[in-house]
């Protein structure tokens, strides 16, 4: 818990025990460092900053310097060492002057010094552009980006906005950031996972829908994107924000439509499924053409029994590794925990999350039970907790 007012409250671990440099040049975007520097120490990272001549005339390095409880360098040092256990680099903001020099071998300033040590060792670079949008359109622009990306560098544009193309939000940048780190770390995966409620439509204005945010599986894929992994989602009808970053989610709002995208999914290579959404059990029968007249008296609706998404997945992802979610009300734990195992063993699963509806939502109870295929339960105090169990299911 923060406590002083240099102090942040952690929010993830994915650039844990990782030492970052972050550059800082001459573009107007450098007064959002502070933003920046924090949201990279909320995520775990050690910070060594260097800024350009220029981008000291824009932000003072004691406002750095207190943003990132880490070494500041502005000008040439006689100890550089630093440089020498960086575990990557980003660069925000990145002018057109930065990216040609480094492109081009120049050493005229520490940071394009740090650029050159980080290349030698195949050490992540990430540079995030900050200009005017007839300069960005500049044909000579494109050339360069395409050429540094051609060097394995990620070059992150955001959207243009008032006639330039602005840095994106620094919640955006450090989340691909973290990606680029960890993507090429051992046991990455290709996972899917399904988040929010389903619907079935009634008529066509009305429909019959369950309740779920999408919130806990928004939380699984940014944790596991920012891990490094290939993340897809699919979701159907959701209230929590989606983070902007997530690569692709696909939507699918009703029950047979998300199991038609899961099916094409199967036909390429998933290493993970997390099945988080909450699939109605019945469906609307026969839904109404148009829209059926009100204030026509009582009216009967016949709700058939819906295929369970992950037994019909069963034998398509048998080798992958499958995470089930199981919600149920009015129960002793110890029921939860049976129903689970039973879960496990009718669908081949290798693990469910299992809750209790009343138990959502009570900072005084577990976010859930990890069930595993051999009967065995883990208490999951949070939602954290939660997402580093099922990472590591993931990542084993």
């Amino acid at each position: 818990m923060a406590v002083r007012d240099t102090d942040v409250e952690p929010q993830g671990a994915a650039l844990a025990g990782r030492h970052v440099l972050l550059g800082v040049t001459g573009g107007i975007a450098a007064v959002d460092t502070v933003r920046i520097a924090r949201e990279l120490r909320r995520h775990g990272a050690s910070l060594t900053v260097v800024m350009t001549k220029a981008a000291q005339r824009i932000i003072t390095p004691l406002a750095v310097r207190w943003a990132t409880q880490g070494n500041v360098i502005t000008d040439w040092d006689g100890d550089m060492e630093a440089l020498n256990s960086v575990d990557g680099v980003l660069v925000v903001p990145t002018t057109r002057e930065t990216l040609a020099s480094y492109l081009h071998g120049l050493q005229n300033g520490p940071l394009l010094m740090a650029l050159s040590v980080a290349r030698s060792r195949g050490a992540p670079i990430m540079m995030v552009p900050s200009m005017h949008i007839d300069l960005a359109n500049d044909p000579m622009t494109d050339d360069l980006v395409l050429r540094a990306r051609q060097n394995g560098i990620n070059v992150l544009w955001g959207e243009e906005e008032e006639g330039k193309r602005k840095t994106p939000a620094h919640e955006t940048t450090v989340a691909v950031f973290c990606h680029q780190m960890n993507k090429d770390r051992p046991h990455r995966k290709s996972v899917v996972i399904t988040l929010g409620a389903t619907q079935s439509p009634i008529d066509d204005v009305r429909f019959v829908q369950n309740y779920s945010s999408g919130a806990t599986g928004f939380a699984l894929a940014d944790d596991l994107y920012r891990h490094g992994h290939d993340v897809t989602c699919v979701a159907g009808v959701t209230t929590a924000s989606q983070p902007a970053w997530l690569p692709l989610v696909i939507r699918a709002p009703q029950p047979q439509q998300m199991l038609k995208e899961l099916n094409a999914l199967a036909n390429d290579s998933i290493d993970a499924w997390v099945h988080a959404a909450a699939v109605l059990d019945y469906v609307v029968g026969a839904p109404a053409e148009g829209k059926m007249a009100s204030q026509q008296g009582s009216l009967s609706i016949e709700l058939n029994e819906s295929e369970k998404h992950i037994l019909a997945l069963k034998e398509r992802c048998a080798d992958a590794v499958r995470i089930g979610f199981k919600l149920e009300s009015g129960i002793k734990q110890k029921d939860l925990i049976y129903r689970a195992t039973a879960q496990i063993e009718k669908a081949g699963m290798t693990a469910v999350i299992a809750n209790r509806l009343e138990d959502l939502g009570d900072s005084s109870k577990p976010r859930g039970y990890l069930v595993d295929a051999y009967g065995s339960h883990f208490v999951l105090e949070d939602e954290s907790k939660m997402c580093d169990a099922i990472r590591t299911f993931i990542e084993r």
